[in-house]
């Protein structure tokens, strides 16, 4: 049985301790982004790993971001009907519905579970696409739009699969609509 040994990356291994006290947090944070924030041992561990790590987070700020807004929505007293007088429903991250008055009158417990789980599934995203994409290069020593959609089909079918009861017709619209940004992205990569 093998031992994987995570390192977590504390400082530059070409700065000296003397430019250590004079780095801003910006230096720090840019680098991260050139040296990750843990080295699993193998190229394919790192990149699922940075990933996950940082779509997570960026799920998580997603979800607090949405919970703010309701909170603030709601204080101010601004109508939340549609015109009928049905109260107004945004979608989630899994694509349920979410009466906004309800998600204000939850608990910091029920927020933090919530948050917790958009941050999984962002991150999950992340890092299956990215492991996937990583693995296609390496086997077919290249990397074109492709590979990029058969890594998004099968992420968006593994994010359909954390939903609560998934139907056939969600993992399939799930696969397509991955594979389809997957590849839109690789295309427009160069555009931009």
């Amino acid at each position: 049985m093998s031992s994987v040994t995570v390192t977590a990356t504390t400082r530059p291994a070409n700065s000296s301790i003397d430019n250590l006290g004079k780095r801003s947090v910006m230096d720090e944070l840019r680098s991260f982004e050139k040296e990750g924030y843990f080295d699993l041992g193998h190229p394919l561990l790192n990149r699922i790993a940075h990933s996950f790590i940082k779509a997570a987070g960026i799920g998580a700020l997603q979800a607090v971001s949405r919970e703010a807004y309701f909170t603030v929505v709601e204080g101010v007293g601004i109508d939340s009907t549609d015109g009928n007088g049905a109260k107004k429903k945004i979608p989630d991250l899994r694509g349920n519905h979410i009466l906004y008055r309800e998600t204000n009158r939850k608990s910091i417990e029920a927020l933090v579970k919530s948050t917790g789980k958009e941050s999984f599934q962002w991150g999950l995203a992340a890092g299956v696409f990215s492991g996937l994409t990583y693995g296609l290069n390496e086997a077919c020593g290249y990397h074109d739009w492709k590979n990029s959609a058969v890594a998004g089909a099968i992420t968006g079918m593994t994010l359909a699969l954390t939903t609560d009861d998934t139907t056939h017709e969600q993992v399939v619209q799930s696969a397509i609509t991955g594979a389809a940004i997957a590849t839109a992205a690789n295309m427009l990569t160069g555009i931009f």
